[in-house]
């Protein structure tokens, strides 16, 4: 019986607290590519992720789903309503779209993106950015590659959690790299989410073993065929990598 009520309260308990936000799913689901709300709605219920990522572009030059398409889609009450800069390229990009995002709607944590014309986590800009938001007073998520000494300085200001690219996004290539991975989470005190080229549910498990505190999946779920069986398998496959990781299994090569 002990070991039963061990189990519910590993896969159900806050992984994170920020002031009366607490969040309880490690399954985070971004949204950026949805053009239907009910189909986001759809998502996010098979996937079991109690947090709604929103966004918008400063420049104009992407479309993305806002708070205001989901008035009778998604009950306010039933999830952790945070924003996004993934479409920002430049530091001044992504302090707008964080600015507009707290101003419009009332939203203080931010996943914080500065990527480079590739796509990929701009480091330097993004402890620039998290410095000035954190200054602001803002709850900040960034994502980087994956270095330890930017985790540390990312630490040090305060983040809330990091968020460490895996794979290139939207590659579907998994963690061809797993020990770097798992230097970062070894070496900072903070929560770390996995992503980018998390392509299917293996790659889900893997992360949580290599002791995420949790993962974040866009591109897999939209190209899928059945994005809502990808989003139940991913859900399951996150509370098997999480219940594998505390079980303190056995010595071996997880690449």
């Amino acid at each position: 019986m002990t070991q039963i009520v061990d189990v519910r309260e590993a896969v159900d308990e806050p992984w994170l607290t920020l002031g009366d936000l607490h969040f309880r799913s490690r399954l985070l689901v971004g949204i950026e590519q949805y053009e239907d709300p009910t189909l986001v709605r759809q998502v996010l219920e098979a996937s079991g992720s109690d947090v709604f990522i929103t966004t918008m572009d400063p420049d104009n030059s992407r479309s993305s789903l806002l708070l205001t398409d989901f008035a009778d889609e998604l009950p306010e009450t039933d999830y952790r309503w945070i924003g996004t800069t993934s479409f920002a390229r430049t530091a001044q990009s992504a302090l707008k779209t964080a600015r507009a995002l707290r101003d419009l709607y009332g939203i203080n944590v931010m996943k914080l993106d500065v990527r480079s014309a590739g796509n990929r986590p701009d480091n330097a800009a993004t402890i620039e950015v998290a410095e000035t938001l954190r200054a602001e007073g803002m709850e900040i998520l960034p994502f980087i590659l994956p270095d330890v000494d930017d985790a540390r300085a990312l630490e040090s200001l305060g983040c809330a959690a990091l968020r460490i690219m895996a794979a290139p996004v939207a590659s579907g290539r998994g963690i061809p790299e797993p020990d770097r991975l798992r230097e970062v989470i070894e070496h900072t005190g903070l929560p770390v989410i996995v992503e980018g080229g998390l392509g299917t549910a293996g790659h889900v498990t893997l992360a949580m073993e290599l002791g995420a505190a949790g993962v974040l999946v866009n591109t897999a779920l939209v190209r899928a065929d059945k994005p809502l069986l990808l989003a139940r398998a991913m859900r399951y496959a996150v509370q098997a990598g999480l219940l594998a990781y505390r079980s303190g299994f056995m010595a071996g090569d997880l690449s």
